[in-house]
């Protein structure tokens, strides 16, 4: 096993409502037998308590157990979920493939994809930048828009204005209250927004029993694995599903398949990371309602064999980068 922290810079700040990042900071793991490598990438994230030093000591920490052959699926019980399980399940996962020459896609009886569609996301900036970034995003048949609490309607308005058709999904990243999303779930409505993101703090949904606007409502940061879903379900109609927060492919199956069984619509999300970490998502992606895996067009360069994302499809998936036999 090889454990190494990398930062990779971005095109351009990233601003959501917690704050701006200019880079990507992830940790990759590579786990060699029997001459194949298998690969997998995290993303630490402050707000979960995560820090790349934290993971990285929490992944070594099962260095013996990996080296002994730990599967996936003890893996699952002996970690936590969370980023540093996601990198190690998604590296046995693509070891899996090359030691027995199967890809990740036939283990699940599927086709690998050409494509799947993914949204673009706009982030936090006056309108009129907002405006004009929703402007080259025209082809995108579904736009992501990030929010914090001020200016909403006239952010959205700025959006419509640069796109008149896309359909718009909101992403407030916990930074509304009750009384907020209420006051404005009529106004985004008429704007053409799908679905309003995380709208209020993780912990606090019950309050989104007196929720009054008709814009489905999606869960994120208080969605975290399988376990979390049933709970949530009264207050939210999608879950979006990130392998770092499941803690890697194999529990992030197991939510997309308790998601459905709940009568919740999927969304497959992803933080900030190379296309190595989106890879195993675009697996999920395929039988997904919802698609953001838009950080290959965040970054100011990506790894070999990176796929691509024009006119809202995602492009280049191949097993040369992840999941091949």
């Amino acid at each position: 096993m090889d454990v190494q922290a990398e930062e990779w810079p971005l095109a351009k700040p990233f601003v959501i409502a917690r704050g701006s990042k200019t880079h990507a900071h992830v940790v990759t793991v590579k786990l060699s037998a029997s001459g194949a490598l298998g690969r997998g990438e995290c993303v630490p994230y402050a707000r979960y308590g995560e820090s790349v030093e934290g993971v990285i000591k929490a992944i070594e920490a099962m260095r013996p157990d990996i080296e002994a052959g730990l599967d996936r699926i003890s893996l699952r019980s002996a970690m936590p979920a969370g980023a540093a399980r996601n990198a190690l399940d998604c590296a046995l996962w693509d070891l899996e493939a090359k030691r027995t020459g199967q890809s990740v896609y036939q283990m699940q009886g599927m086709k690998m994809p050409i494509w799947v569609p993914s949204v673009q996301t706009v982030s936090i900036a006056e309108p009129a930048m907002m405006e004009k970034e929703a402007r080259a995003l025209a082809s995108f048949p579904i736009i992501k828009v990030k929010l914090d609490a001020d200016e909403i309607v006239g952010r959205i308005k700025a959006i419509r204005r640069g796109t008149p058709e896309a359909k718009l999904i909101v992403d407030a990243n916990e930074s509304w209250s009750l009384g907020v999303l209420n006051e404005v779930a009529p106004y985004l409505k008429l704007l053409g927004v799908t679905v309003i993101e995380q709208p209020l703090k993780a912990g606090d949904d019950t309050a989104l029993r007196d929720y009054t606007g008709t814009v489905p409502l999606g869960a994120d940061e208080s969605c975290h694995t399988s376990g979390d879903l049933a709970a949530l379900r009264p207050y939210y109609d999608v879950a979006n599903i990130k392998l770092d927060k499941a803690g890697g492919l194999t529990e992030a199956l197991q939510m997309q398949e308790t998601a459905r069984e709940l009568g919740m619509g999927v969304m497959i999300g992803s933080m900030v990371s190379t296309s190595l970490a989106l890879a195993p998502a675009v697996l999920l992606a395929a039988r997904a309602d919802y698609v953001d895996l838009d950080s290959v067009n965040l970054l100011a360069t990506d790894r070999p064999d990176a796929m691509a994302l024009a006119e809202g499809r995602l492009t280049n998936i191949n097993g040369r980068l992840w999941g091949g036999g």
